[in-house]
């Protein structure tokens, strides 16, 4: 079973405006919580042996943000930004062989934990990469039109359908083949899906894409209570 994670944190978080002119985005808070945090709150169940941040943007912040987290080590891209598959390939001397978890860090969840959902279907025979996806009426605060198709068996193909939740399980199989230093996880995935071995799971919980500013309020209102258990602890 895959044993690491990497939380991809290096983006400049440009749709966010002013709020990122001086802070990277996965040190925005939701309900007075850093993004990042959320995140690094899924991956503690599961016990991973290593734990890793990519960063670039701004990331002697990330980096303060993490001293007492003496457990979480940092790959930090300079001088150029990696993109994911980039990012993910320069991590893997830090997060050892075979399959890893990833995710991104601008997203909030409310339901079962993807990373914990995505394990629990991990089958490395038939599988190089596991990705937890979303109907688009589920997707709060993402204006994309969807990524995947699947099939009876969970096969994936591209085609406006689910959405990529930004959580998955990948072995990066041919990723050292590469030439490109900079590339984005997408032609990792096309090689997959050439091979039929590209995989997805729907994610039957809510997730919110915290992308722009809008989508701060968004998540703030997916993580209250329900207004049933609101008016319970008032009584």
């Amino acid at each position: 079973m895959p044993n690491a994670l990497i939380l991809f944190a290096a983006g400049f978080g440009t749709r966010m405006g002013a709020l990122t002119q001086s802070q990277p985005k996965p040190l925005i808070k939701v309900g007075e919580r850093a993004l990042l945090d959320h995140a690094l709150d899924l991956a503690a169940p599961l016990n991973l042996g290593r734990v890793v941040v990519n960063t670039h943007y701004l990331g002697s912040q990330i980096a303060a943000h993490l001293t007492n987290r003496p457990e979480v080590q940092i790959s930090h891209e300079a001088p150029d930004i990696l993109e994911t598959g980039g990012g993910l390939r320069q991590a893997l001397p830090l997060l050892g062989p075979g399959p890893v978890f990833t995710m991104n860090t601008d997203a909030i969840w409310r339901g079962p934990n993807p990373l914990m959902l995505a394990r629990q279907h991990w089958n490395p025979d038939k599988m190089d990469a596991l990705l937890v996806l979303l109907p688009r009426q589920n997707a709060i605060g993402h204006t994309g039109v969807g990524d995947f198709l699947a099939d009876g068996a969970c096969q994936l193909r591209r085609g406006l359908g689910l959405v990529y939740s930004g959580v998955q399980i990948i072995n990066p199989v041919g990723i050292s083949d590469i030439a490109e230093p900079a590339f984005s996880m997408n032609l990792l995935w096309d090689q997959m899906i050439a091979r039929g071995r590209l995989f997805g799971i729907t994610y039957g919980g809510e997730w919110c894409d915290v992308g722009r500013p809008e989508g701060i309020a968004q998540a703030e209102a997916l993580l209250a209570p329900p207004a049933h258990a609101r008016a319970r602890a008032h009584d």
